[in-house]
């Protein structure tokens, strides 16, 4: 009967020490600097382990909040995502458990009183060290590295920054929110990241596989307002009102719909900051716009600020590749693959002070004038923390001689080709500080002897004082080869796309640059743009596309 009683309590006390849960705090360290703020929590007994946060417990997470939940056993990793709005979603992994293989070192240390071993191992070329003690029945660790060697008491990656076990307690039981989902439960890992990742961040889709292309009997708009025969979309959308350092990326996606050139495009949205806009124009005519006279003949529709009216805002200049996608198959080339559609990403976080809270209209402008022309999809992001503008940063639309209503009645701009070339005042009613200006320029026309393919100087004055100078020109267009199926080949074994040109290449975008204008007080400022626009060859003309906006601090 004794015998038989101390197996009893044997068992009792072997299950007792195998179901024990335990709580373990873990603290991040950088350059052997403990880090206090939301440590990272882990709970474990020999047959599960969760790992969460402080924050995440205590219902405190801003952003989307992963935890890990581990069947011991079966050793798969569940993974367990929270959104904003407290919705959870689950997926499952099969492999993470035994993924990395570790190297035993003979080092040893001591943590919270117990002897660790240090074992190495590298991942996606980082150094990883652990210490890790099996001296209790679990697997523990702030993430997922070395849930296999048994408890993992400290983690470093590259040698000066990973998470120190600090605190260990006995407690009865796992919290009561950390059961294993039921496999209904569980999605695909593809499905899971893509809901995690979109959770992170604001989408507002602005078209979706919208057609741009030259039909003027074919003018049909609902949500989506079409203007210069079709060249011109446009579509109204609400931006919501941000936290602070937000940051905005727009996002567009062409090809080939049966146009085989490469075109001007640009991504645009209507300033309504005075009582007459671009829109105005696009619905009663462009005549009825402010009218910009050089002395050549020429009408130079909407294209400055004047005291009532304010041109567009250019957020992405684009150009079309010779045809990707459409006519993929009309050339073959042996170790080429030609690519099935152009994407075009940039940061506009530098608009978000005249977006934010309002309902603005933004449009896609390609200059074209085939009926299948091109199809596009835009969409704007926005994304919470690490900008680099400042809060209060806000912005005025200068000009933008890009005509974008080609098709509706603005010339190109040759303007440059007089003597007065881009010269004109604007008002600031208040003192702002940082002023820069935003600068997009690219050259275009002429043939072989015109401004797309001459370099040419670009000076911009303020006030009559010089404030920026330089040539802009692209080398690279030969990396974009296989965006561009039908350019023209010449004997020389060179494509057209390969080209050097001012500023632009077939399938890219063309980037701003920003010019320090300092701090300016209110009054009346002059600004001038002047360009040595080539003379016209043949049935060609060279022309300048320039977008400027004021950017600045009140």
């Amino acid at each position: 009967m004794r015998g038989y009683l101390f197996l009893f309590l044997f068992i009792c006390s072997v299950g007792a020490s195998f179901g024990q849960v335990y709580k373990i705090t873990y603290h991040a360290i950088h350059n052997d600097q403990v880090i206090l703020t939301d440590p990272v929590i882990v709970f474990a007994n020999k047959y599960k382990t969760v790992i969460t946060r402080e924050s995440i417990m205590n219902n405190k997470f801003k952003q989307t909040a992963e935890q890990s939940i581990i069947d011991i056993p079966s050793k798969l990793i569940y993974r367990k995502s929270t959104f904003q709005n407290r919705k959870s979603i689950y997926s499952v992994d099969s492999s993470a458990f035994n993924r990395t293989n570790f190297s035993d070192t003979k080092d040893f240390k001591t943590i919270l009183g117990k002897k660790a071993q240090k074992s190495t191992t590298s991942i996606n070329s980082n150094s990883i060290e652990i210490y890790y003690t099996t001296e209790l029945p679990i697997h523990a660790a702030p993430n997922d590295v070395g849930l296999n060697k048994g408890w993992v008491m400290e983690y470093r990656r590259n040698g000066n920054s990973g998470y120190v076990a600090t605190k260990i307690e006995e407690i009865k039981d796992f919290p009561s929110d950390y059961l294993l989902p039921s496999k209904a439960e569980v999605l695909d890992i593809l499905t899971y990241r893509d809901e995690v990742w979109k959770s992170k961040f604001i989408q507002i889709p602005i078209f979706k596989n919208e057609k741009i292309c030259f039909d003027p009997d074919n003018l049909k708009s609902d949500s989506i307002l079409r203007f210069a025969a079709g060249t011109v979309i446009l579509k109204k959308i609400k931006v919501p009102a941000l936290l602070n350092e937000s940051q905005a990326f727009i996002e567009l996606v062409e090809k080939s719909n049966g146009d085989a050139y490469d075109r001007t495009g640009s991504v645009f949205f209507i300033a309504d900051d005075q009582p007459m806009t671009f829109l105005d124009g696009m619905k009663n005519g462009m005549n009825t716009l402010p009218r910009y006279d050089v002395g050549d003949g020429k009408d130079y529709l909407g294209m400055i600020r004047t005291g009532g009216y304010s041109p567009i805002f250019e957020l992405m200049r684009f150009f079309t590749p010779f045809g990707v996608s459409h006519f993929n198959d009309r050339l073959a080339l042996k170790g080429k693959t030609w690519q099935d559609s152009v994407t075009y990403r940039q940061d506009i976080s530098e608009f978000l002070g005249v977006m934010a809270g309002k309902e603005i209209y933004v449009g896609t402008y390609i200059g074209n004038y085939d009926k299948g022309g091109h199809i596009v999809s835009l969409e704007m992001t926005i994304h919470p923390g690490n900008s680099n503008y400042a809060e209060q940063t806000n912005a005025l639309s200068l000009f933008n001689t890009t005509n974008v209503m080609e098709m509706g009645g603005q010339t190109y701009p040759t303007l440059f080709g007089s003597a007065q070339g881009l010269d004109f005042e604007f008002e600031l009613k208040e003192d702002v500080k940082n002023a820069r200006l935003r600068y997009i320029t690219t050259g275009h026309g002429g043939w072989w002897n015109g401004d797309e393919f001459v370099p040419k100087v670009n000076s911009i004055y303020l006030n009559n004082e010089l404030k920026f100078q330089f040539t802009p020109w692209r080398v690279d267009c030969g990396s974009y080869r296989l965006y561009n199926p039908v350019s023209g080949n010449f004997d020389s074994g060179l494509s057209s796309s390969d080209l050097s040109r001012s500023n632009w290449c077939p399938g890219t975008i063309t980037y701003p640059n920003y010019i320090s204008l300092g701090n300016l007080k209110a009054g009346t400022y002059k600004i001038k743009v002047h360009i040595p626009q080539g003379p016209p060859e043949r049935d060609s003309q060279s022309f300048w596309n320039v977008s400027g906006a004021l950017l600045f601090e009140n």
